[in-house]
């Protein structure tokens, strides 16, 4: 095959190539960048070779927020389609593309990551432990993950875009109806984050339940970390399904199998079985560490102890478990009968009861509460009537029988937004300003954080709460156009000056990362908001070993009673500390995957082959490598506490 046809876009529009020149012009500025500066060094040394739980931690943000903005930009382009009839500002090729990887990047490259780089920051330091239990698979974990996103982001400007959808049914996902490599990206991509993402799944239910500090039972565990072991408990049980589904994904398009054809024993309903066991536990992944986020936050700035502790764990637990029982509920009218779809109605309801639960708790906390009014409570407050709308909406949505006027409708894209977006991203942008401090030692600015976040909280409701009006109106949802008859113009419109304060309240969170890195003081203590875990009972910035003296804990608030009068949390003197050492081995394992992932996309089974080796030697290299890490002596851990202690004086 010629070079060009190979790797071009099926449909290079000019907004296409000047994607192809911006990409090209950026990465040249960031190389000439680094060079010019002589950062390669510091890079290399300090975050390329990292096994430091807080440094990937902020790798994970970092990605998360660049695939934000990249997923942003594709729904600006969707509302911008729709907002006036027979629009032509994109053809239907390629609004099936924007559409496809808008849902991809949001739940898989930028909700993902950035929950998975909060848990990185905060859960070894709310259980007292000085790493996750096994470093360098953390580390392999995150550039498994970073280069799938990279490998599946290149796709629109070399070879074009998946098109299918962001749940690739079939037969739409098949050569015959997607001859592009589009969905080849789209199953091997997936399948290199998706093996870092299992690999972060066991490492953090590891270390949960082996690296505790002394003390810490189970039920003494800060909610937060509780529903982090629980989203990991749901990663191992869901993510070999999506493993093995992308797996036979791949062989009907490369190898001419036909596991969701619909010929030859095939069954393009098998596809969407095997897809949905993954992605609806793939929803409470997102969701649940959020739960744990607001729960921290609520407990802090109301200043009380969280209310049901017990039945917040409980409810949490039941999700989990009803969150593998309700898939079918997503093809309703694909052709079950009655039984199978009463029953997974009635799943469907049910799993909004311990959901309803945890409402009822975070409000009772709030009740009587001295409350602090701060960024990060204010997305909180704000994600409970807008969760309840969304979860009101899906309950309507269970009834099998309404769905059939549900379905495929505006209506439910804008229930799952309601679900998704104060769930995920209000609770994560909640988070990141929550533990900025922590981090980096000093504060987001709460001026500039509130404007965001009305621009935030007003835009969204703006943007998604006409789809409910056009879609019972009979709006369907992946339709590029419509006609002026409908009538669902003024809406449409509505929708897109909604997305356009959205744009603008993220341009806000920008600016504050900005205006905050360079004007912030620096002189704010290692507990800034008067917190209660386990976290902030050490320095920040948090040196490498996270805490000098392992903590030991009497209660779920530990920090909170320490700082009360209660027990102390430090006991004894210094001891020698062992530390892992660096390692460059995940991040060159991670290049190989990429070169591996590019070549089984375009078939160039030679490179592939190559690359396949290439990954056995650095397991082989790592199978014989002989690295005890480093030990951090008693000396130098006085000078770093006597240096941190002044700093945060």
């Amino acid at each position: 095959m010629d070079y060009f046809d190979r790797f071009a876009v099926p449909h290079s529009s000019p907004m296409i190539v000047g994607s192809q020149v911006a990409i090209a012009v950026t990465v040249l500025a960031i190389l000439v960048g680094v060079t010019y500066f002589k950062k390669w060094g510091y890079l290399w040394r300090e975050w390329f070779t990292t096994v430091d739980h807080k440094r990937i931690g902020i790798m994970y943000i970092l990605a998360a927020l660049l695939m934000l903005f990249r997923g942003g930009a594709d729904a600006i382009l969707m509302r911008a389609q729709t907002a006036i009839p027979d629009n032509g500002l994109l053809d239907g090729q390629h609004y099936n593309e924007i559409f496809t990887t808008h849902g991809v990047v949001m739940i898989l490259f930028m909700a993902m990551p950035f929950i998975i780089g909060l848990m990185n920051i905060v859960t070894p330091l709310q259980i007292g432990a000085r790493d996750v239990a096994f470093p360098r698979l953390n580390a392999v974990s995150f550039w498994l993950f970073f280069w799938g996103a990279m490998l599946f982001n290149i796709s629109f400007v070399v070879g074009g875009s998946p098109d299918a959808g962001w749940t690739a049914y079939f037969p739409l996902a098949s050569v015959e109806f997607s001859e592009s490599v589009g969905m080849n990206y789209y199953a091997i991509a997936i399948q290199i984050a998706g093996i870092g993402t299992l690999m972060t799944g066991i490492n953090f239910i590891v270390t949960i339940l082996k690296m505790r500090a002394p003390g810490m039972t189970l039920m003494k565990m800060p909610m937060f970390t509780w529903s982090i072991l629980i989203t990991n408990l749901i990663i191992v049980f869901a993510f070999p399904v999506l493993t093995v589904a992308l797996a036979l994904m791949t062989m009907d398009r490369m190898f001419g199998t036909n596991f969701f054809t619909m010929a030859n024993g095939g069954s393009d309903m098998l596809w969407a079985n095997l897809f949905w066991i993954w992605g609806h536990p793939e929803v409470y992944i997102v969701i649940l560490p959020a739960f744990g986020i607001y729960s921290e936050i609520i407990s802090t700035f109301a200043r009380r102890n969280l209310y049901g502790y017990k039945s917040m764990v409980v409810s949490m637990v039941a999700i989990s478990v009803l969150s593998f029982v309700v898939w079918a509920h997503h093809f309703f009218t694909m052709g079950h009968g009655a039984m199978v779809n009463g029953i997974f109605s009635i799943t469907t309801m049910a799993i909004a009861v311990p959901t309803g639960i945890k409402i009822f708790n975070w409000l009772f906390t709030l009740w009587r509460g001295k409350i602090e009014f701060t960024v990060p409570m204010l997305y909180s407050l704000a994600f409970i009537p807008i969760f309840t709308i969304g979860g009101v909406t899906g309950v309507m949505l269970a009834m099998a029988s309404a769905d059939y006027q549900y379905h495929n409708t505006m209506f439910l894209v804008a229930h799952f937004h309601y679900v998704l977006i104060p769930g995920t991203v209000f609770s994560v942008l909640a988070g990141f300003t929550y533990w900025w401090p922590k981090i980096f030692n000093f504060q987001l600015s709460e001026r500039i954080g509130k404007w965001a976040f009305w621009f935030i909280v007003v835009g969204f409701n703006v943007t998604f709460f006409p789809m409910f009006i056009t879609g019972l109106d009979g709006q369907a949802r992946r339709m590029y156009t419509y006609s002026e008859s409908t009538g669902y113009g003024p809406l449409n419109m509505l929708s897109f000056v909604g997305a356009l304060g959205l744009l603008i309240g993220f341009a806000f969170l920008v600016y504050n990362i900005y205006w905050s890195t360079r004007y912030a003081p620096r002189n704010v203590t290692s507990d800034p908001w008067n917190a209660r875990s386990l976290e902030w009972a050490t320095h920040s910035p948090v040196p490498e070993y996270n805490f000098a003296i392992v903590p030991e804990v009497d209660s779920s608030q530990a920090f909170w009673d320490s700082k009360n009068n209660g027990p102390a949390l430090f006991k004894g003197k210094y001891k020698e500390i062992h530390m892992p050492n660096n390692s460059g081995v995940p991040f060159v394992l991670g290049i190989i995957f990429f070169v591996w992932g590019f070549a089984m996309v375009f078939s160039m089974w030679i490179f592939a082959i190559i690359a396949t080796l290439g990954i056995f030697a650095c397991m082989a290299h790592r199978s014989f490598e002989k690295d005890h890490g480093h030990h951090i002596s008693v000396e130098e851990i006085e000078e770093t506490e006597k240096k941190l202690r002044g700093a945060n004086a």
